[in-house]
């Protein structure tokens, strides 16, 4: 049986579903899924790599316009650890 594959909205690479950070947006923050609303996908090489990129790509996601990963939320510094 086949596993779910997802692409990552920075790199628009493919990884399987379990490999990647499920997260949205709700009120310009970024939180973990809640299971209710749209969502997306990021993998860790993004998360880690090309800030820049990754920032100018979630304020277009979150209707933002912030200027670094740290006013999108606490949620960064979980999802780097936690995963």
């Amino acid at each position: 049986m086949s596993k779910p594959i997802r692409m990552c909205i920075i790199c628009r690479e493919r990884y399987l579903q379990e490999n990647l950070k499920r997260l949205q947006s709700e009120k310009g923050k970024l939180i973990a899924f809640s299971k209710v609303g749209r969502s997306f996908y990021i993998c860790d090489a993004c998360i880690t790599k090309n800030e820049k990129k990754l920032v100018k790509i979630l304020n277009n996601k979150c209707k933002t316009n912030h200027k670094n990963m740290m006013e999108f939320g606490i949620i960064f510094k979980e999802i780097g650890t936690d995963g």
